[in-house]
């Protein structure tokens, strides 16, 4: 679900490295917030990352 509809972004994996080196999976979570805009022409609620709404990507009501 954690998924931007502008951008594609979703969730990325990596490796969460402690202090003594031992090694465990992880998740880095995009914002992504519920916003209601216009989409070709017709206003709906998309989800969207905080990214595309800052930069102008996405024409909110």
């Amino acid at each position: 679900m954690a998924k931007c509809e502008i951008c594609e972004k979703s969730v990325a994996f990596g490796i969460r490295v402690s202090h003594s080196h031992r090694r465990s999976n992880r998740t880095w979570k995009p914002n992504i917030k519920r916003v209601k805009a216009t989409v070709k022409g017709t206003p709906r609620h998309i989800y969207a990352c905080t990214r595309c709404i800052r930069s102008g990507k996405v024409t909110e009501l």
